[in-house]
């Protein structure tokens, strides 16, 4: 009886440890993402967003990163005032791109899952850019883009969403990087606490 009370009660702080680490880096996400270092003419941002989200999916998992991903996007739109044109943008720019981050958390418990999680995080929300860029933003597409004559939506979505994510995921790799050379903080990104 005193076992299965004390694994309970073990159950219990690990889910509400989760829980808080999840709040706290969300709402970090939406405040660093307040100082974007570059905006897009139709939405997206280079910032350090993803840097926070990424560090709680690969400690925590797909599952609960999943669920951050969606509550971000959610924020994301309300509250960091996203840019739409109708509910299909919504839901594939905001909800979707940002649920797929919790990708990432395929790789946790790995030393490296901050590394592969951020990559496989960022491909994946490129993708859903990606495609919402070339069907539901395609009437929007330039006649020129980055000095290039645009003849299809998709490669003006490429074009678009490829350069902010891939700026993003650099960002994001070289935080990583530099917060890896502390032990302590190397600790914490590879969840080693958890165990």
């Amino acid at each position: 009886m005193n076992a299965t009370r004390t694994t309970a009660v073990a159950r219990t702080h690990y889910l509400l440890r989760m829980l808080c680490e999840g709040a706290l880096l969300v709402a970090l996400c939406q405040i660093v993402d307040l100082f974007p270092l570059w905006k897009m003419p139709w939405g997206g941002t280079v910032s350090l967003c993803m840097v926070p989200f990424f560090l709680f999916t690969c400690r925590w998992g797909a599952g609960w990163g999943l669920l951050a991903g969606f509550v971000l996007g959610v924020l994301q739109f309300m509250a960091a005032g996203g840019i739409a044109i109708g509910w299909q943008s919504i839901l594939g720019d905001y909800v979707i791109a940002y649920m797929v981050l919790g990708v990432a958390g395929l790789f946790r418990g790995k030393k490296w899952s901050i590394y592969a999680g951020a990559t496989v995080g960022c491909a994946a929300r490129f993708l859903v850019h990606y495609v919402v860029g070339a069907t539901v933003w395609a009437e929007y597409m330039p006649e020129t883009f980055f000095g290039m004559t645009m003849t299809t939506p998709w490669v003006y979505s490429l074009l678009y969403n490829g350069f902010y994510m891939v700026l993003d995921w650099l960002l994001c790799m070289v935080v990583y990087v530099l917060l890896m050379r502390n032990s302590r903080m190397r600790w914490y990104l590879t969840a080693e606490d958890l165990h």
